[in-house]
C-alpha cells in the first residue's frame, strides 16, 4: 500500500465514523424529545388522577 492508498482508506475511514458519529447524536436528541414527552404525559396523567381522586372524595 502506498502513501496515497494508505490516505484514502484513512480518509474513508474516517468518513465513515464521523457519520455514524452524527448518527448517533441525531438518535440521542430524538430519544431526549421522546423521554420529555413521556415525562410530561406521566405528569398529566398523575394529574388527572389526582382531579379524579379528589372529585371521588366530595361526593
Amino acid at each position: 500500500m502506498n502513501l496515497d492508498e494508505f490516505e484514502n482508506q484513512y480518509r474513508r475511514a474516517l468518513d465513515a465514523n464521523l457519520n455514524r458519529l452524527q448518527t448517533a447524536v441525531f438518535l440521542i436528541a430524538q430519544l431526549e424529545a421522546i423521554v420529555a414527552d413521556v415525562g410530561q404525559d406521566l405528569q398529566n396523567l398523575t394529574l388527572n388522577f389526582e382531579e379524579y381522586v379528589n372529585e371521588q372524595r366530595s361526593k
